[in-house]
């Protein structure tokens, strides 16, 4: 979130009138825009088109936060609209980008935003219509009264109530409930590294659903490196056939926070990130393992290995295993 930041001062000279009024709501912004979208790159976009159109309006709105709110809303539904089309026909599982941490903070709304970044929260916005989401996101996540949702979406207020409804009702029939205790969570998944690191199966079967799916988003640009596999035994094996060979090519797993769950970075020998893995945990067991490994949806994290390399090299060193 840094490059919008810095495109921000660019144009809007920091801290003084305008620029400061935008930088103090552009965590905010990319929130809205992130959950509608699922893209950080896109709701980045979104975010810096605002600030363009908010620079150049003469419009001195009596709320910045609601003017603000509904300019990247409706750039966001646009921009959701053509990608519709490109995710119909994206090769193999899509996912979101993934987010390591949200920029924004309320604690009045702890609970609505932690789990609406989720992985499995925004695959479930996936069903919604682009109104649907957008009401959604601003109603139910942020907490907009219905008069500044319909002013966002071009909508009366009637009509967002509808569209809230339909789309509390889509959310509440998917959406599987996680693990409130935080503490416990960490815990679980400090197990699991441990134990994918060690390669130790049974260490790993015992912490997995006995109908855990692994499942990977590579977009056809990088290997699908131990996806689609289903089944506490298969996923145990897998992990743990992956994780030496990995490890002994100068591999490193770094446990990290993706999309508010637990997660991890895998990175080369060079530090540059191969993939990110998220865990989905409810009943003290694992039963959802999210790997992104498209290079495409990880920019935003650094230099980006190359996946082909890291597992050819990986294959190479399983094979010279005594």
């Amino acid at each position: 979130m840094q490059e919008s930041g810095e495109r921000v001062g660019e144009f809007g000279g920091g801290g003084a009138g305008r620029g400061g009024e935008f930088e103090e709501l552009r965590p905010m912004l990319f929130s809205i825009a992130y959950r509608i979208l699922g893209s950080v790159a896109e709701a980045e976009d979104a975010v810096q088109e605002t600030w363009l159109r908010y620079e150049a309006s003469p419009v001195r709105p009596a709320s910045v936060k609601a003017y603000l709110s509904a300019i990247v809303s409706r750039i966001a539904i646009d921009v959701l609209r053509s990608a519709r089309v490109r995710r119909e026909e994206y090769a193999g599982q899509w996912f979101p980008e993934p987010l390591l941490a949200d920029p924004y903070e309320d604690p009045e709304r702890s609970a609505e935003l932690a789990d609406s970044v989720s992985m499995a929260a925004l695959l479930l916005l996936e069903r919604l219509s682009p109104l649907e989401r957008a009401v959604f996101v601003l109603r139910e996540v942020f907490g907009f009264g219905f008069g500044e949702v319909a002013a966002a979406v071009g909508r009366s207020e009637a009509a967002c109530r509808q569209l809230a409804v339909r789309a509390r009702r889509h959310m509440d029939a998917g959406r599987a409930r996680f693990a409130a205790d935080r503490r416990e969570r960490e815990e679980l998944a400090g197990r699991f590294f441990d134990a994918f690191r060690e390669g130790d199966v049974a260490g790993l079967r015992e912490l997995l659903a006995a109908d855990v799916q692994m499942v990977g988003d590579s977009g056809g640009k990088a290997p699908l490196w131990g996806a689609g596999i289903v089944g506490a035994a298969n996923v145990a094996r897998l992990l743990a056939s992956i994780a030496g060979p990995f490890v002994r090519i100068g591999g490193t797993v770094q446990p990290h926070e993706v999309n508010g769950q637990p997660g991890a970075i895998f990175r080369d020998r060079d530090g540059k990130v191969v993939n990110t893995l998220s865990l989905d945990i409810l009943d003290g067991q694992i039963q959802m393992i999210r790997s992104v490994i498209n290079p495409d949806k990880l920019r935003h994290l650094g230099p980006v290995a190359d996946a082909w390399r890291v597992v050819r090299e990986a294959n190479q060193a399983r094979r010279s295993e005594p």
